[in-house]
């Protein structure tokens, strides 16, 4: 009797953009396992995005308290996954690898970050700091694939948003992208939110960008914005002179995607929803701070990350508060980008091809 085919379970908690990247390990364990069932363990917060990455079977989340861990492990072993490739290598991911009884459980030993409980993992990619730091992130994830046998065939990563999801969001646009008959028309979607408030471009550039957009090349520019971020939001249509459609509406994980579809291009900080956008396959313009563009850039050739030179200058009095150098996360490096040049790029993304 032929073998049963492979049941794999990667781990990976967080956050959405990640999550999003899994899809290049995932393609390439699909296309080598056609039949394997591939589930994916995170945490409740992220796991909606999965649901639109048809190489995913399951998916599985972290117990949110105490009291939904007996079952949760229960669940595990009931899997019987075969393989496990733990991607984050915490004294939890350890744990849970391990309890799941897999026969082939694999980690990455990078160099900078010691390489935790041995005892929990079968095997593992050696990752040095040269490599992760010249390399896209996706390239380290694939690095995983090697201790369990599987070859790199692709780099691709894709999302498919579905058909109720679009159906869902027709309503906020308007006519369909594909049905609009004017070459000329274009629509733009900013998203100014970030998870870390260090990273936000000033409002009142990106309400100058957005009455430029309109003004100067007649395109039709909407903002959406994620939990928390009403209040940004009012800023940019505060600022601007022109009218800026809002989409003020709750939007799923899946509704987004679907969203982003529908525009031209996507202006953004690095964040989730740039590499949703770029696995949809919208055009991203991205605006970076000191975070390390070689690895979180947007997959693809129709992206244009922004960034300034590094190391930056001490903004001195333009910050609310000091800034801490070598922490990305409590950096402002973004407000060195002028509106001028982040007009100037969206511009050039949006002229008609040739």
């Amino acid at each position: 009797m032929a073998d049963a085919p492979p049941n794999v379970l990667l781990v990976r908690r967080r956050y959405l953009g990640d999550i999003v990247l899994l899809g290049s390990v995932l393609r390439n364990l699909r296309l080598h396992w056609p039949a394997a069932a591939l589930t994916v363990l995170t945490e409740a917060a992220h796991a909606d995005v999965l649901a639109l990455n048809p190489d995913v079977t399951g998916t599985l989340t972290f117990p949110r308290g105490a009291a939904g861990w007996p079952g949760f492990l229960r669940r595990l072993r009931r899997a019987r996954f075969t393989h496990v490739l733990d991607f984050d290598n915490t004294d939890k991911t350890a744990l849970v690898t391990r309890l799941t009884g897999a026969a082939v459980r694999v980690t990455f030993d990078r160099e900078t970050n010691p390489f935790r409980h041995r005892w929990a993992y079968t095997g593992h990619a050696a990752v040095t700091n040269a490599f992760y730091t010249s390399q896209h992130i996706t390239e380290t994830y694939l690095a995983l694939l090697a201790p369990v046998g599987v070859p790199v065939a692709t780099r691709e990563v894709r999302l498919v948003p579905r058909p109720a999801d679009l159906a869902a969001v027709q309503p906020l646009v308007g006519l369909p992208k594909a049905e609009i008959r004017n070459s000329r028309f274009r629509r733009v979607l900013v998203h100014p939110g970030s998870r870390s408030p260090y990273r936000l471009w000033p409002a009142e550039r990106f309400a100058a960008v957005c009455d430029r957009l309109q003004d100067e090349l007649a395109a039709q520019v909407f903002i959406v914005s994620g939990p928390g971020e009403a209040a940004l939001v009012k800023q940019i249509r505060t600022h601007a002179k022109i009218h800026v459609v809002a989409l003020e509406q709750r939007l799923t994980v899946g509704q987004f995607a679907a969203l982003l579809t529908q525009f031209d291009l996507l202006l953004c900080h690095d964040s989730g929803p740039m590499h949703i956008a770029a696995a949809v396959g919208t055009p991203v313009v991205a605006l970076f701070g000191s975070q390390h563009a070689a690895i979180w850039h947007p997959l693809g050739e129709r992206h244009t990350v922004l960034q300034a030179p590094l190391p930056c200058a001490c903004l001195g009095a333009a910050t609310p508060t000091p800034c801490v150098r070598g922490d990305s996360y409590r950096s402002y490096c973004v407000r060195q980008l002028d509106a001028a040049l982040v007009f100037d790029t969206l511009k050039a993304r949006l002229a008609p091809r040739s």
